[in-house]
């Protein structure tokens, strides 16, 4: 895989939704960050296209994005002229991540079916299909086993062409694969448990990491060299103690020190040693796009000073 140079996001959720959202997104312009993204879950957030509207129409260079729209809480057809009104507002700045959707406990209070992840993602897979068509500005004509559309056409039409990029994530096979064949972005994360209680930290290993990257790889094809590879790191530890840190982790997420040391989830040490680290990532994974927590953005920073754009 071609050496992309490394770009940084920040996710952030809004439990304290309110007017200091404004600047939060320009603090994370002027930190340097590429991108700011929002989850979509129902749980004290922000809606994401008001949300991410906003912080686009506060800033000048900063893209936005979703991390990720779950596809079973809007209908296709909506999602893509929202995403497309989002890219027209903000002159082109806008990424859409798309997921199967993978907490229960949201499925659950909304009344939504949480389906077999099989279900999930045919859902997903068809939802693509239909907002890639409507991104073209073609007139759509659908028929699958979850959504029908007939001769919808797709307005407004994107600024970015032939459409905005698309990243789905995930941490299993089959929806790794279809990020493979679908997706500009593939995001890695650690799988999530089959009963929808949350993710399998277990997953976090190097090992884990290869294996998602070898099932890219064998869907991908003669595309593989195309795509940007994401990860979002889930805890960031700027210390001189990077030994003892690891120890502490490894006790949060109950695994072992070495799999929190090699981890490409995990950015541990001086900011020194973390540079090191992404740099050795890039080169043994291919990943070159990191999004942090927003808890994360003010320490992470010298990293991102440091890496953004070499």
């Amino acid at each position: 895989m071609p050496r992309r140079p490394f770009r940084f996001g920040v996710t952030a959720p809004s439990p304290d939704a309110g007017t200091d959202w404004i600047e939060r997104a320009r603090r994370v312009e002027r930190l340097g960050y590429s991108i700011l993204v929002v989850p979509d879950h129902f749980r004290d957030h922000l809606a994401p296209v008001p949300a991410l509207t906003a912080a686009a129409l506060a800033t000048t260079r900063l893209r936005v994005g979703s991390l990720v729209f779950s596809n079973d809480f809007r209908h296709p057809a909506v999602l893509a002229r929202d995403a497309a009104t989002i890219d027209v507002l903000s002159g082109g700045r806008f990424e859409l991540g798309l997921g199967a959707g993978w907490l229960r406990a949201e499925y659950d209070q909304t009344g939504i079916p949480f389906d077999a992840p099989g279900t999930r993602l045919e859902r997903l897979e068809e939802a693509v299909t239909i907002i890639k068509g409507l991104f073209a500005g073609e007139r759509v004509t659908f028929a699958g086993r979850h959504y029908t559309v007939t001769d919808l056409e797709g307005r407004p039409a994107p600024v970015q062409r032939p459409h905005p990029p698309l990243a789905i994530g995930g941490g299993g096979r089959r929806t790794l694969s279809l990020a493979a064949r679908e997706a500009s972005i593939v995001g890695l994360v650690p799988r999530a448990r089959r009963d929808g209680g949350g993710l399998d930290l277990a997953d976090l290993s190097d090992a884990a990491t290869r294996e998602k990257l070898a099932w890219v790889r064998a869907a991908a094809g003669d595309r593989f060299d195309s795509l940007e590879l994401n990860a979002l790191i889930q805890a960031v530890v700027v210390s001189e103690q990077r030994e003892a840190a690891a120890d502490q982790l490894a006790a949060r997420f109950k695994v072992t020190r070495e799999i929190v040391l090699e981890s490409p989830y995990v950015a541990l040490g001086t900011v020194e040693e973390i540079c090191a680290t992404l740099r050795q990532r890039r080169e043994r994974y291919g990943i070159s796009y990191f999004t942090v927590f927003e808890r994360d953005v003010e320490a992470f920073a010298p990293v991102v000073e440091r890496l953004a754009g070499t």
